[in-house]
């Protein structure tokens, strides 16, 4: 049986108006928070994160950057996974000072308690157009009841996320109403609607986890007509360089960052979403900022 690992595919019932995506995380996945030293507990959070994101992606179709955020002042005030057009993930979490990754675990705690008093914002930075910035309340236990909630309002359309993850992998399911054209009666779509959600939560995680996309949504709506795409594949990919790098350097101002070489002999840039260490010594700043103290291009 060929699985979908590191993959996003969407599908549709060809008799009503309802539209889903499936992803399943796996290499993606663990490349994303190996280096991050989580508690188990820890990245299962985390996967739960980067599975919505790949699925906001498709449901959003842009062209760019998505990020989606949660930040709080809880044990964990922040956690961050994005993704762009071309399904590269990455993800980061973030502990209060008090609550160490690697050993963190808040059990079955809600959402809300483990962020704190904060919020979960969705941004897309589309390579064209404006910036478009989204606040999902937290007002709800999981990540998918949140989102869940926040398409239904703002799209006007119901919405349904499931989202599951262990520390060795992660994988969702959306499922999202259409307007009105195969069906045009409210009663009967709505009947349709909620049979298919139905359907859908009676899904097990280690389902997701083991059998290949194709195999779960026949055993789950096998008679609805349920049309699957091909896949998308989705992978690790940090954006960050040393030319960004080199950036947040030039926005310092020569005079402290070379104020940090003389106090460390070097300046250490470490990107939290890979790993990767950047070093800039002093004949660095010297060529990034020239002889006139300007910034080169």
């Amino acid at each position: 049986m060929q699985q979908n690992n590191d993959q996003i595919q969407r599908f549709i019932f060809d008799a009503t108006d309802i539209r889903g995506e499936i992803v399943t995380l796996d290499q993606s996945f663990l490349a994303a928070t190996n280096h991050q030293h989580l508690s188990p507990w820890c990245k299962s959070l985390l996967g739960e994160f980067l599975a919505a994101v790949s699925l906001l992606s498709e449901t959003l179709k842009f062209d760019g950057l998505l990020t989606l955020q949660a930040r709080g002042d809880g044990d964990i005030p922040l956690i961050m996974a994005e993704t762009d057009n071309l399904g590269h993930v990455r993800g980061i979490i973030k502990p209060a000072a008090s609550a160490p990754l690697e050993t963190l675990d808040l059990g079955d705690a809600a959402l809300p308690d483990i962020i704190g008093n904060g919020v979960l914002v969705m941004t897309i930075d589309p390579k064209i157009g404006e910036r478009y910035q989204g606040i999902v309340p937290l007002e709800n236990g999981t990540l998918a009841e949140c989102l869940s909630d926040y398409f239904e309002r703002s799209e006007q359309l119901a919405t349904k996320f499931l989202l599951f993850s262990s520390p060795e992998k992660c994988a969702g399911m959306l499922l999202q109403a259409l307007p009105a054209q195969k069906v045009k009666d409210q009663a009967e779509r709505e009947d349709k609607w909620n049979t298919v959600v139905q359907l859908a939560k009676t899904v097990k995680q280690e389902e997701l986890f083991e059998l290949d996309h194709a195999t779960l949504l026949y055993r789950l709506f096998n008679e609805l007509e349920c049309r699957l795409f091909a896949g998308k594949t989705i992978q690790f990919k940090c954006g960050c360089s040393r030319k960004r790098c080199a950036n947040a350097i030039t926005s310092l101002g020569k005079q402290d960052a070379l104020e940090l070489i003389e106090q460390q002999q070097k300046i250490d840039i470490n990107c939290e979403f890979c790993g990767t260490n950047y070093t800039f010594k002093r004949k660095d700043i010297d060529t990034l900022f020239g002889e006139d103290n300007q910034p080169l291009h």
